[in-house]
């Protein structure tokens, strides 16, 4: 049960939550070519949220040799679980793939350009820094604010923080901004679409059933009493749905 500290942290977010779900943006997804150029650059978004869910992974439990057992094990439960579906998730005909890996998968499907994700993870992979991955590969309008926002957090070292940008900034508010994409596929071919259309239903279904209620009971674990940490985690929280806010108006600008 949220107490009242949550609870007016929530209540401080709405206004940004609400903002997201009503963003011009969805109304200008009108055809497969809009769509197309939306996942050009969301899918950074969908690579830079698996860096948000190590990092916290990272700072939760203990990914280190040796091993040694972390100071809360039902915390440690709770990001695992996670990390299992975001990382291997089911896939579409059988096997397992990342969820970066199947909204890849769903852009070469449909025929949207993976050439900038793949120059940019591959710089990644030769040892580039993310800083000059960004540089180098002729990312899209508003990718690079924003991932260097979501690196910021990650690197942040501080478990609430990180904790705060994965639950407020992400968890909770995909759900309902995938809802209305879905909307704009219903009528698009479902050849073309499928594997996007199998992304978005995952996204959905595991977080508002499990995600969702896993991430918002890992902050109160994180943040326990401590006025302090949720006030932080209301500031992080913040700064990644404004992050969102600004991609969000620069993807419009190229539709």
């Amino acid at each position: 049960m949220p107490d009242a500290t949550e609870q007016q942290l929530e209540i401080t977010l709405a206004p940004l939550r609400e903002r997201l779900v009503t963003h011009p943006l969805y109304a200008h997804l009108r055809d497969e070519g809009t769509i197309r150029i939306f996942m050009e650059a969301h899918v950074f978004a969908v690579w830079d949220f698996q860096s948000l869910v190590k990092a916290l992974q990272r700072l939760v439990t203990c990914v280190e040799v040796p091993w040694l057992p972390t100071s809360d094990p039902e915390a440690r439960r709770l990001l695992n679980e996670i990390v299992l579906d975001e990382e291997s998730d089911q896939a579409p005909g059988g096997g397992y793939l990342s969820h970066f890996e199947l909204y890849l998968q769903a852009m070469q499907e449909c025929g949207a350009n993976v050439t900038p994700i793949q120059t940019f993870w591959g710089s990644l992979s030769a040892g580039l820094s993310v800083e000059e991955a960004l540089e180098t590969s002729a990312v899209p309008p508003g990718v690079g604010p924003f991932v260097r926002a979501t690196m910021a957090i990650a690197r942040s070292a501080e478990p609430h923080r990180v904790a705060a940008a994965f639950a407020y900034g992400r968890e909770e508010i995909i759900p309902a901004m995938f809802r209305r994409l879905m909307d704009q596929l219903a009528e698009l071919s479902p050849r073309s679409w499928g594997t996007l259309r199998y992304y978005f239903d995952r996204h959905i279904r595991t977080d508002s059933d499990r995600h969702g209620p896993q991430a918002r009971l890992l902050m109160r674990r994180l943040c326990g009493s401590d006025a302090i940490r949720w006030s932080e985690a209301a500031d992080t929280a913040r700064t990644s749905l404004e992050a969102r806010d600004r991609l969000w108006n620069e993807i419009v600008l190229t539709l």
